[in-house]
């Protein structure tokens, strides 16, 4: 049995954060997580997405991807949240999921687990370091203990990325983004390990 169980929990519209999250969890299995690939639930009225191309081709290319409950928070001893920028902090599917956990909240039970979070932008600098921060805060009133990438590997250098966590705008994952993923994906596996020991 994994000394690590991994939630990966994501929210996408049009695929960036999916792709993100997919690599992710790629990267936490290798080194050796129980890993939960998980999506939050939309909120978006069926016949508004239905009208968008991508966005409905993004829903059915996610379709066997369980929705995230507040009992995956409860099983996971590590998470890893990443969700698009809305107005410089996490998409509001992702807030509306976050708000149910209250009750999880009061009884203690996602303090002490440690957390990092990775976002997408629809420009360059759309809101990315703060979004990551404004989800740092909401950790935070958890008791989390907060998992940021820092400057911790060459590949944050080279890809010109930020020391709270992976970002970049929409679109493809560059081959230098995806060494900061996957950098990112190890070092809360690792971070759990060590705090699971």
């Amino acid at each position: 049995m994994a000394d690590v169980k991994l939630a990966v929990i994501f929210y996408t519209t049009y695929g960036t954060n999916h792709a993100m999250a997919e690599a992710a969890a790629d990267a936490a299995r290798e080194a050796g997580a129980e890993v939960r690939l998980l999506k939050v639930r939309e909120t978006v009225s069926q016949d508004i997405i239905d009208g968008q191309e991508g966005w409905k081709a993004q829903q059915e290319k996610m379709a066997d991807i369980p929705e995230v409950s507040p009992e995956d928070m409860e099983w996971a001893n590590a998470y890893l949240f990443s969700a698009p920028t809305r107005y410089g902090n996490a998409a509001s599917q992702m807030r509306a999921f976050i708000d149910t956990l209250g009750p999880l909240w009061q009884d203690g039970k996602l303090a002490n687990k440690p957390v990092s979070a990775m976002t997408s932008t629809m420009t360059d600098h759309g809101g990315q370091e703060s979004t990551l921060l404004a989800m740092h805060t909401t950790f935070m009133h958890w008791g989390s203990i907060i998992v940021p990438n820092g400057y911790t590997d060459p590949s944050i250098f080279e890809f010109g990325g930020n020391p709270y966590g992976y970002s970049q705008k929409a679109g493809e994952i560059s081959p230098e983004g995806l060494k900061v993923i996957q950098h990112q994906g190890r070092r809360i596996v690792d971070v759990a390990r060590k705090m699971a020991s």
